[in-house]
């Protein structure tokens, strides 16, 4: 059986796209998760992943709940250690490699690294890059970081080749949940071209048009979260964009 990783290696290789779909326990809830987990139910993604800047709600029964009522592989996606589950399929490592903030970069790692050793959960180290999404960002907040000018793609290229040169397995260019604008499409291009290893990307995505430019652009796989907490019934059109979508020749 392949891991998490191996299997995004896989898709990578294959030329496939991935969609993951992002579900914040404190924000699915209610008539809202019904909808969401329905809509699973009909149609998976190829991930799902579960977290938070400021999750509050239980992670482990979020993510119980998840299993029990889907197929769904459930990929964690912390906004801090004490969001650390072992009920996941695997755990993206994030270091804010973008930041200047040591606690995001190293200091919640070593809180939480004995932990998640013991428990033997699938651990795939990942270079979080924040950019800016046209608006002030939670992520921003509750890291005291800055984010990445949206014009500065050489800075975005340098932080994501410092990533893989560190033995990063993935990077993420976040732009932030619910903002303005996505990651620039030419920030996409210029990142995907300078890396070997896969290159995940999220934030301000609304509408098929922009997941395919972030296709388009060289995104492994695109991250959707925040229309899902008001449109569920989204994620099959979603889905189906991702299985339609062919890369030119």
């Amino acid at each position: 059986m392949r891991t998490t990783f191996r299997n995004i290696l896989f898709n990578r290789e294959a030329n496939r796209k991935m969609l993951a779909v992002l579900l914040d326990p404190d924000k699915c809830c209610g008539r809202i998760l019904s909808a969401t987990i329905s809509a699973l139910k009909t149609d998976l993604p190829d991930f799902i992943f579960v977290g938070g800047s400021h999750t509050l709600a239980s992670t482990d029964t979020f993510i119980d709940l998840l299993k029990e009522e889907t197929r769904g592989k459930v990929v964690l996606f912390p906004g801090n250690a004490a969001q650390f589950s072992t009920r996941a399929d695997a755990l993206l490592y994030l270091s804010l490699i973008s930041g200047r903030n040591a606690e995001f970069l190293i200091g919640q790692h070593i809180t939480s690294s004995v932990a998640i050793k013991k428990s033997n959960i699938e651990v795939i180290p990942t270079g979080y890059i924040l950019i800016d999404g046209g608006k002030p960002s939670s992520v921003e907040y509750i890291s005291n970081t800055r984010s990445i000018p949206r014009d500065k793609k050489e800075i975005a290229l340098s932080s994501a080749v410092a990533a893989e040169l560190l033995g990063m397995k993935m990077v993420y260019l976040e732009a932030g949940s619910g903002a303005n604008f996505p990651v620039p499409t030419e920030m996409i291009e210029c990142v995907s071209a300078g890396l070997s290893i896969p290159l995940i990307v999220g934030g301000g995505i609304k509408n098929t048009t922009q997941l395919k430019e972030a296709f388009d652009a060289g995104a492994d796989m695109v991250v959707v979260g925040n229309i899902f907490e008001t449109n569920p019934e989204k994620i099959s059109e979603f889905l189906a964009c991702t299985r339609s979508y062919k890369i030119e020749e």
